[in-house]
This record gives structure tokens, sequence and C-alpha cells, in this order.
């Protein structure tokens, strides 16, 4: 019997309103699954996965690279055991149970966040589970080959892959640029990975040997100021995401200040070369003290009763050194500090950086003192780049940690011929001075080293605390790198007689540095060359 045509056609309607019914089911769906979801997992699905470039170094080598990850959801509500259900993905991917167990249970959304960033052997071993109502949110998590190698120059990123700290927030709108629907050209930088493998080896190893608390050190190319490498101790693996006992995030080099000791008395030798205040053979009295005022200067070391200016500063006496400070002057001295740099914080691509601490009255006891490296404290970062200018012949130099092409020295910061006197007065310092254990044949190494006292937290300084140093630059005929290295607080050693000071502990880093890294950088070996006797290149110097 044929059915009436009325009825077929309210069949039709009604098909066709239950179609649009689905349809419009589905649409509600799929807007509750990108917009509604608990956790901020709609507005993570809303947003596109913007790719970051790698970083590499100035050879191309890999520092860190966006590995494939997935953050899991999951619906409690179709869960037949909610307590198992807890177990079993904490088990799988490392997450609390508890706060699963208590997520399932009181959950006021459809979706909630078991755990971000799960590489891919985890997110199989979560589908093995069989469990219904997963979802997974592909991403990407940055990965570093170099672990802790590096972990503070390079720095991390956040869960959501922006930039948190070092050069990955330095270099953030390259690496990810606003806008980029897509992965950016590899950023390559100023580091040579085997120059920093080097640095972190060597350093970490007297770090152990002498026990300091923490210890640094960076490579930098005097004509360009590129850093080559950059190390901080303690360090951390950058890869956990989490600090163990011990580790550390800061970067002593670019965001500690410290007073630096005797490394700074190359600039009040650099001065007073600049003023023709002294000449090096001028003899200094040392004696057992030089008083000023209610205060008396002591040495770290015993003195001879006499000293040339030459050796006032290869035998780093404070004394003498205060002598030579005095006479340029505070405003002198407190002038030509600024135009090094060293009395504003450093800027560059490395976010970290500090205001330097710096004398409130700047006095005659103060103008001594800061002569010989007390009584103001630095970034180590800041001061390298300060005494780079001292040996390459003069002219500013700016930090960079990005690859430059030739030589980027600025304006002239001190007379070509004053950079020449240091240069040779450097050397002198190896070769004749406290610096000895610093002087690596076929490489004229010249350099300074630094024992400071350690301010307490109250005042004062620590008794038998020290912090030392070396500053180094080679080869000193043609200054190409400048080696700097800090130990913080170091212990004597049976093989050092139990003296901790930097001839013993600085200097000897610096030079296994050298040693090492020079071939690689293309510095060749030669035999000691005829360079001059300190100060021979500067004429008519008298004391006025």
């Amino acid at each position: 019997m044929r059915e009436p045509s009325g009825l077929f056609q309210r069949r039709i309607v009604i098909g066709a309103v239950i179609c649009v019914a689905a349809f419009v089911l589905v649409v509600v769906r799929l807007v509750d699954v990108t917009l509604m979801r608990g956790d901020g997992m709609g507005a993570r699905a809303a947003r596109i996965a913007m790719a970051r470039a790698d970083l590499v170094d100035r050879k191309g080598e890999l520092l860190a690279r966006d590995l494939p990850v997935s953050d899991l959801y999951a619906r409690p509500h179709v869960f037949w055991d909610k307590k198992e259900a807890a177990h079993e993905l904490a088990r799988a991917t490392g997450a609390s149970e508890a706060r699963l167990q208590a997520a399932f249970a009181g959950a006021k959304h459809p979706y909630v966040l078991v755990d971000r960033q799960l590489t891919p052997d985890t997110v199989d071993k979560v589908m093995k589970l069989g469990l219904p109502g997963l979802e997974f949110e592909p991403g990407a998590k940055r990965y570093y080959p170099d672990g802790r190698a590096s972990a503070q120059l390079v720095g991390v990123t956040d869960p959501d892959n922006r930039g948190l700290s070092g050069l990955e927030l330095g270099l953030q709108q390259k690496l990810r640029p606003e806008g980029a629907d897509a992965a950016p050209a590899p950023v390559t930088t100023s580091i040579d990975k085997r120059v920093q493998y080097i640095l972190a080896h060597e350093v970490e190893t007297s770090r152990q040997l002498f026990t300091a608390r923490a210890a640094g050190g960076l490579v930098m190319d005097v004509n360009s100021g590129e850093v080559i490498a950059m190390i901080s101790l303690p360090d951390f693996d950058p890869n956990l995401r989490a600090l163990s006992a011990g580790d550390s995030t800061r970067n002593i080099m670019a965001q500690d200040v410290y007073e630096l000791g005797s490394v700074f008395k190359i600039f009040s030798f650099a001065l007073a070369f600049q003023d023709r205040t002294m000449h090096l053979d001028e003899i200094f009295k040392i004696g057992q003290g030089y008083k000023i005022g209610k205060f008396t200067i002591h040495e770290a070391e015993h003195m001879p009763e006499t000293l040339a200016a030459r050796d006032v500063l290869a035998q780093s006496s404070n004394i003498g050194t205060a002598q030579i400070a005095l006479r340029s002057g505070g405003a002198r001295q407190r002038a030509f500090l600024s135009n090094l740099g060293l009395l504003a914080p450093m800027r560059s691509e490395l976010p970290e950086s500090a205001r330097p601490l710096i004398p409130r009255n700047w006095g005659t006891i103060e103008t001594a003192t800061v002569g010989f490296g007390q009584g103001i404290s630095v970034t180590p970062l800041s001061f390298a780049a300060a005494a780079a200018s001292i040996v390459n012949g003069g002219r500013q130099i700016t930090p960079t940690f990005v690859k430059q092409d030739g030589d980027r020295r600025g304006r002239q910061m001190i007379p070509q011929d004053v950079s020449d006197s240091m240069r040779g007065l450097l050397r002198y310092v190896v070769t004749n001075g406290t610096g000895r254990k610093a002087d690596i044949a076929g490489y004229d190494v010249g350099g300074k080293t630094g024992s400071a006292q350690v301010p307490g937290p109250h005042g004062g300084y620590i008794p038998h605390a020290l912090r030392t140093s070396f500053v180094a630059a080679f080869p000193m005929d043609k200054p190409r790198y400048l080696v700097f290295v800090l130990l913080d607080q170091p212990h004597g050693i049976a093989a050092t007689g139990g003296f901790a000071l930097a001839g013993q502990t600085a200097a000897p880093l610096a030079g296994r540095v050298i040693a090492r890294i020079a071939p690689l950088l293309g510095v060749p070996n030669t035999a000691p060359s005829a360079l001059p006797p300190a100060g021979i290149t500067l004429a008519a110097v008298a004391p006025q």
C-alpha cells in the first residue's frame, strides 16, 4: 500500500531536522574542545605553535634545538575507575599521582591537564595503557646537547618555548620573531664549542682541586669583542628543568659584581702612563705600611723596602700602586674608569647584568684603594672588556655573543703608545712576577694576578678568604685573545705550600686554558719573541 504524500514529506522534514541538529552538536563539541577546555587547553589549542630557531656556535655546531613533544589532557568523566586511571597515568608519565587523583575527582571542566612536554617514547607508554578520553596536543621542547657545559650562557626557555634566561632570552627576537609562523634560520653565536668545553673542564678541575665555592672564566677576541667561551660554576642541567642540590642558575661572570683586587692595578698603571706621572725605573718606597690619614695600607705578602715601578706591578705591591694612583688623583681616576665603561652596567646580548658598586665618596683613601682593586666591585665581563681595550691598541670594545665579521674596535680609549707599554709590562709580570705559572712557551702570554679579600656580609672582610683571578692576553706582540678566570674562596693544597694566592691558583689555570685553546684558535706557537722590555716603547716618560 502506497504511503500518503503528506506523511512522506513530514518524514523528510524530520530527517532534515535531525541532520541539522547533529551538525549543530558537532559544532558545539568542536567549540568545547578547542575553546572551553580546562587548565588553559583551549587557549593553547587556539594558538599556533611557533617553532624556535636553532641556536648554533660559530662553526654551526648545535647549542639548542626544538624537539617534538606533546601535552596530555584527559576527560575524567569517561574513565571507569578514576583512581586507577590516575595511578596508571602517573606511572607512565612521571606526573604526581596525588595531583591527578584530586584533579580527576573534582574536575570542574571536561578536560584536565595530565602532564606537559611528553617525549615520543612517553607518549607511546601512555598509548599502550588503552585508556579512553585521552588527547595529545603537539608542541616543542628545547633540547641542549651540551648540557651543563654552557648552561648559564645559553640559558633556558619556559614551557611555552619563550626565552627565560641567557642567550635564549637575550636573542628572543631572533630565535622566535613576533608574527612569524615558521622557524627562522639558525642564529649563529660567537661561541666556539671546542673552547667552551676546554674552559669548562679546566675551570671545574681547578674548582675541585682548590675546593672553591664558585668559579668562572671567559675567552674574548680583543679586536671584535666576541665572547668565544664563558663558564660559570656551580651550574645546572638545562634539560632537566629542575635544580639538584648544589646547582645554580646564576651566571657569576655577568650578573655578580666582585672586588677583583690586584688585576685592577693594570688600570692604575695605564692611567699613570697616560698622565706621564711615573717611569718604570722609578723607585718607590714600600716599607711596612703606607699611612693615609687614619688608615694604613698593607701588603698581602712580604715586600722589599723599595721596588722599581715595573716591579710594583710584577710583584703586585698595594703600597706602590696606591702611591702611583694618588699621583693622578681621584677625579682623573674616576673619569678614566668611567671612560673604560667600568662605572656603568655592561650591555650585551646576554640579559644578565649588574650595576657596579663604586665609592660614594671618592676621596684620597678611596683613590688609593680603588687603585689596587679594593672598594670597587664590577662584573668579570665588564672588567674583561676594559682589559681588552688596554692591550688591543687602546680601542673600545663592546662584548658580543653573536658571530661578527672583522675588527669591531671603536673609538680610541687610551693612546696607542700607552697600550704598547702596557703589553710589554704585562709580559714582564708573567716572565718576572707573580704570573710566572701562566707562562706558556711560544705564546708570549702577558697578564696580571688578583688576590682580593672577600667582603663580609656585615662589613669588613672575611678572615683568610680570598677571591683569586688572572687576566691574560696572547700573543703579546699583537694580542688576539683575552682569558679571564676567577676562583671564589679557593683553599691552599700541599702542592702550593698551603697558599691560595692567585699566583698558585688562577695563574696556572689560565695557562692551561691558553695551552689548549691557542692551537684551536689558530694562534701559531713560536719561539719566544724579541718583544722589547716593558716601557721601551714609551718615550720621555718622567715623573711630574
